[in-house]
């Protein structure tokens, strides 16, 4: 099969060819997975998500350190291609999603029965592949962590990226009044295509003035929840914004800067921070994760989500992904596509 290798941790960025010199390079003869256990299932991938993790992971500076070679990869959708002889939920042809430490940058990949989800019918495969991650960490940090209820003010600080548009998106369906940040106009014009209640464009405006005089015209006093995927000096600003016993959602350091924090000022102000690792909860809480996607998919069947799918790339091009999201132009998500299969003819083994 064809798969996504990483050799040596370095520059995504860069072209992926057969040299030694370059961190990927793309395999056409990449060993098919083989089924692993009675409950195990082999899916022909159709999409698989690129995310900053991604990035950073073949670049060395995730929290987790991966061996080299790996296939990268993480959230993923496609069809069930062969089953396990103790496999009850799934049959051959089904469409389902998952989410895998790595591996996912390629045709193939196997899972476990109970760590597949059921795609429902009408619901876009590519889209489906884009919410485990992206949408499963908003999810539970507004939802789960947060407890974002209906008349709160949400802030979201890089509104305009995979995980700040889902969060801008699920603050809407919570019924919270949302402030969305980001910078440019083609970004500020989707949110507000949305119906976003308030947009602060950075290229133009202060992220304190815009949400004061906004605030003000709504007579809200303050911020109740932050969304911060971005930190630096926007985090720092943001803070000014806050109510009394808001919650701070760090989600990462997209600036590249990790923001401090004053604890003097979130112990008078009764702050509450919260740290959201999702890749954490596979393993210290795999229940919290389910509910998120399985509630996740609900929503994108029933229309209450859409994914703005930025650009899908084939394997080969998976440096320009990486080039998009080093440079931010992402407005959603960008993903990896690979053809259709022309027919399925593997069942159970």
């Amino acid at each position: 099969m064809e798969a996504l290798v990483c050799r040596k941790l370095g520059d995504p960025t860069t072209p992926p060819d057969s040299s030694e010199t370059t961190a990927l390079s793309v395999s056409t003869s990449h060993p098919i997975p083989t089924l692993n256990s009675p409950t195990s299932i082999r899916i022909r991938i159709k999409s698989t998500s690129i995310n900053y993790l991604n990035y950073l992971q073949i670049l060395g500076k995730y929290q987790e350190k991966v061996p080299v070679p790996f296939v990268p990869g993480s959230d993923y959708s496609g069809v069930v291609e062969s089953v396990g002889p103790d496999v009850t939920k799934f049959r051959v042809g089904d469409p389902v999603c998952s989410v895998a430490a790595v591996g996912s940058f390629a045709q193939f990949i196997v899972a476990e029965e109970k760590d597949l989800y059921g795609v429902p019918a009408g619901c876009d495969l590519v889209a489906a592949a884009a919410l485990p991650i992206a949408y499963g960490t908003s999810y539970i940090a507004l939802i789960h962590r947060a407890n974002l209820k209906s008349g709160q003010v949400l802030l979201v600080l890089g509104a305009a990226g995979g995980v700040g548009l889902s969060a801008v998106q699920i603050g809407m369906i919570c019924g919270a009044t949302v402030i969305a940040v980001a910078r440019g106009n083609e970004k500020v014009q989707l949110l507000k295509a949305m119906g976003v209640d308030h947009v602060v464009d950075l290229s133009k405006e202060n992220v304190i003035e815009s949400a004061k005089a906004f605030l003000k015209t709504r007579k809200l006093k303050g911020v109740d929840v932050l969304y911060d995927p971005v930190g630096g000096k926007l985090t720092k600003e943001s803070m000014k914004l806050l109510n009394w016993a808001a919650h701070i959602l760090v989600i990462g350091f997209a600036s590249g800067e990790v923001p401090v924090i004053p604890v003097n000022i979130a112990l008078v102000k009764n702050w509450t921070i919260h740290g959201l690792y999702f890749g954490s909860y596979g393993v210290n809480d795999p229940g919290v994760i389910k509910d998120s996607v399985k509630q996740l998919l609900s929503w994108l069947a029933r229309g209450l989500i859409t994914v703005n799918i930025s650009r899908s790339y084939k394997l080969q091009e998976a440096n320009l992904a990486f080039l998009d999201i080093r440079d931010r132009k992402v407005i959603g998500k960008v993903m990896i596509t690979f053809d259709d299969p022309k027919t399925i003819t593997s069942s159970k083994l």
